[in-house]
């Protein structure tokens, strides 16, 4: 994961010219669900997507999927504090990668949208470029991906509930009515990734990258570990 970060952040942008076609519902369900179903997925990665923006959005899924474990086991009762301790840390380090990836995500498609100043789209306060009266959309096109990833998991862990053969009919039947709804939720979070990207092709809407600055990692800004740091220099 480590390599990852750091290589990749500092890779060239993938030019508009070499960008496949713009994400759909359809395409990011069908890549969700595919990874899902890869096996030793998240442990073991499949070969990387030639477009960096694939690469991206494969990225977040992956590191949504080992969130989710790790807030499963995180949840365990008959294990030493210090286990729980360790799953913490890990979920809060995965999270930084999600949301890192997020923000790559919309890095690339706001200049495949021509919506951004490719001098600023890597530094704190990336420069929008956009037409006249064309209305702020408040969630990213890389937020709702990574949105998408996360219904993607539900619905994968949802259907495994479905075929369970330890538990009665209604549970099997609660699961069944759950999974439905789940799956109507991704479907209206794919319409509206759609809808936006169409409106940002025509001039109507726009995004911006937001970066996270996630205060809980940084010992500069989390204020317990300030206070660690001040008593191991006294």
């Amino acid at each position: 994961m480590e390599y990852l970060l750091h290589s990749a952040m500092h890779q060239p942008l993938t030019t508009l010219s070499s960008l496949p076609a713009l994400p759909t519902r359809a395409s990011v369900a069908a890549r969700h669900d595919g990874l899902l179903a890869t096996a030793g997925w998240p442990q073991t990665e499949p070969p990387q997507p030639d477009s960096g923006l694939w690469q991206w959005i494969q990225a977040n899924h992956r590191f949504n999927s080992q969130l989710w474990a790790e807030e499963d086991l995180a949840r365990r009762t008959t294990v030493e504090a210090r286990e729980i301790a360790a799953n913490k840390r890990a979920i809060d380090g995965f999270n930084q990668a999600r949301n890192d990836a997020t923000e790559r995500i919309d890095e690339i498609l706001l200049l495949a949208l021509g919506l951004v100043d490719p001098e600023t789209v890597h530094t704190p306060a990336p420069r929008s470029t956009v037409p006249a009266g064309a209305r702020l959309n408040s969630e990213t096109a890389g937020s709702i991906i990574d949105r998408m990833s996360i219904m993607a998991l539900k619905i994968h862990a949802m259907q495994a509930q479905t075929q369970r053969q330890d538990v009665a009919t209604d549970h099997i039947a609660s699961a069944q009515e759950r999974l439905a709804r789940l799956q109507q939720q991704r479907a209206d979070l794919g319409d509206c990734l759609e809808a936006l990207i169409a409106q940002a092709q025509a001039g109507q809407a726009y995004f911006k990258v937001y970066r996270q600055f996630k205060m809980y990692n940084d010992a500069r800004f989390n204020p317990e570990l300030v206070k660690e740091a001040k008593a191991a220099g006294a």
